[in-house]
């Protein structure tokens, strides 16, 4: 173990662990100030906000400081190392850094979208001077529109920190952004005819430390101080990002990533950032409906549940000639269809299982990219976007081998539907972006009766006899598993619109259960029941989720 001191504390280090002195710091609770460095990318040391006075212990105890100051970023965390972050020598220079970083910066804040998490506002205040001593004009440069569909750059905001431009060389591989001129006239500018439009493109603002990169899609929608945060996954491929969903008064208004170095490191992919757009949709399905004559009709909750319950008795008492086949949808989480497989094999214990659409985008999109654009090799990625494009499907392919092996799958389904080998369907939805195709609406048209669960209308609500309004993942609580086996806990942030169930309540229900569903209760019935989901027999998953045994992953 390495002893380093910070401010005359003591902390210890592993001696595999390498750290620089902003990571060493913030071990003994010290928060060093800085702006271009940041864990995932190159060390250029160019800000100087992290200078601080460094010394070393010497075997006898003496200690033997260096006469100036040195960047935190750049100087590694070595046994004996004495960190001073508080003395009058690094106070002056913390106040001159930003002195010289806003000199030409625009006042701006009650316009600028940072404002409230801005660390050149919050800098100012802890560390910087009162009153400016310049003069003189204020250098003004024009704001670049151009930089990509999702960003927006305020070029008289930038620090020139550089986290952007290393983004797109390091991580995405694509190498938009480039620093342009010299001395003060300096700025982050796109290649001729290449704008940052990368399907990584969104992280450079969050990247930025300073208002000047921001997103289209939140510009001037919301001050972030009057938005609530919470913690979720996201459901647009199988890498299972953690995020945070920022909302207010029941409006998502954009989603960002959550650290996990299990599944996502410190970044999204776009698809995922500016996909919650169909949580605040008012094209969903508000309320539920039954068919009566040839239209879809409201119809209570109650009435709902009794009219479902009543069928699917009828259909257990036909036997096997009126086969009915359970659909669930890889958005669904892990709570929600296991509550909906104990409640089939209560009422229809016949009923057979099957695997909902998935979207496929075929091979994964693997980054950094190289100098052609191709992929890097998957044992180098420093990000994938999965080509399965759902969010659970490992996990319900776990639940659905356990109580059928093998699970249908949905094109099976289809088939047998033709067929006439199935005859009844009650089919569990969930991804916004599935429509049904002219081929499966004719193979569906067969069937003698459909039971259709979902989001959006996608054309099966044409041919049901029930229509079951279903709610997104921002007004969900329960788990997912990624395609790697890490199980990952998500949190209601929004309340569903006004007269919508959630499934889990809806099957907590209709199993007539006491009290309120709660999802770690659930998930620890299921890690009780299937061995490979034993290590989710916890009530909290944690902030990085817990990775399965190898035997969870098999197909």
């Amino acid at each position: 173990m390495a002893t380093i001191t910070v401010n005359g504390k003591d902390i210890e280090i592993g001696d595999q662990e390498n750290l620089n002195l902003i990571q060493a710091a913030a071990r003994a609770g010290v928060a060093i100030p800085h702006y271009c460095w940041h864990p995932a990318l190159s060390v250029v040391a160019s800000c100087r906000m992290c200078l601080v006075e460094v010394g070393e212990r010497k075997p006898e105890g003496s200690i033997v400081m260096q006469p100036r100051l040195l960047p935190a970023c750049q100087t590694p965390a070595r046994h004996g190392t004495v960190v001073v972050t508080n003395s009058q020598k690094v106070r002056a220079a913390q106040a001159a850094v930003l002195e010289y970083l806003l000199l030409n910066h625009p006042l701006d804040c009650p316009v600028c979208d940072q404002a409230g998490e801005c660390w050149l506002q919050d800098y100012s205040y802890k560390y910087g001077r009162a009153r400016s001593r310049l003069r003189d004009e204020k250098l003004l440069r024009p704001d670049k529109d151009y930089i990509g569909e999702q960003i927006v750059l305020f070029t008289d905001r930038c620090v020139m920190c550089t986290r952007c431009v290393r983004f797109t060389r390091e991580i995405s591989g694509t190498g938009e952004l480039e620093v342009i001129s010299r001395g003060d006239h300096a700025e982050i500018d796109i290649f001729p005819g290449r704008p940052c439009n990368n399907k990584l493109a969104g992280n450079v603002v969050d990247l930025c430390p300073v208002g000047a990169l921001c997103s289209r899609d939140f510009l001037y929608k919301h001050r972030v101080w009057f938005l609530r945060s919470q913690k979720s996954v996201c459901p647009h491929c199988a890498t299972g990002c953690s995020i945070w969903i920022d909302y207010n008064k029941n409006i998502v208004y954009r989603l960002r990533p959550r650290y996990n170095p299990q599944a996502n490191g410190h970044f999204m992919c776009d698809d995922g950032r500016f996909g919650y757009s169909h949580v605040n949709n008012k094209q969903r399905l508000l309320y539920p409906l039954a068919h009566s004559g040839d239209n879809l009709v409201p119809v209570s909750w109650a009435d709902l549940k009794n009219e479902i319950r009543e069928h699917l008795l009828n259909l257990a008492k036909a036997g096997q000639d009126h086969t009915l086949v359970v659909v669930l949808s890889p958005w669904l989480t892990l709570e929600e269809s296991w509550l909906a497989i104990q409640w089939i094999n209560t009422v229809c214990p016949q009923a057979k299982f099957a695997h909902g659409p998935l979207r496929d985008a075929g091979a994964d999109d693997i980054y950094p990219k190289g100098p052609r654009g191709e992929p890097c090799l998957p044992d180098r990625a420093k990000f994938i976007i999965r080509g399965e494009k759902a969010p659970n499907c490992r996990g319900i392919d776990i639940l659905l081998r356990h109580q059928q092996n093998p699970p249908l799958t949905w094109q099976e389904v289809l088939e047998a539907v033709e067929q006439g080998t199935l005859q009844h369907l009650y089919f569990v939805g969930g991804d916004p972006l599935y429509k049904a195709s002219d081929v499966e609406l004719v193979r569906l048209r067969q069937a003698r009766s459909l039971i259709v669960s979902d989001i959006f209308p996608n054309g099966l609500e044409t041919l049901a006899r029930w229509v079951i309004p279903g709610t997104t993942f921002a007004e969900k609580n329960g788990t997912y598993i990624n395609s790697r086996g890490l199980a990952q806990a998500l949190y209601q942030a929004v309340q569903p619109p006004d007269g919508i169930w959630p499934e889990a309540r809806f099957f907590w229900e209709l199993l007539e259960l006491a009290g309120l569903y709660h999802a770690p209760t659930v998930r620890r019935q299921i890690a009780a029941a299937i061995p490979e989901l034993s290590p989710l027999d916890l009530d909290d998953l944690g902030e990085h989720g817990i990775l399965l045994t190898p035997g969870a992953l098999a197909s």
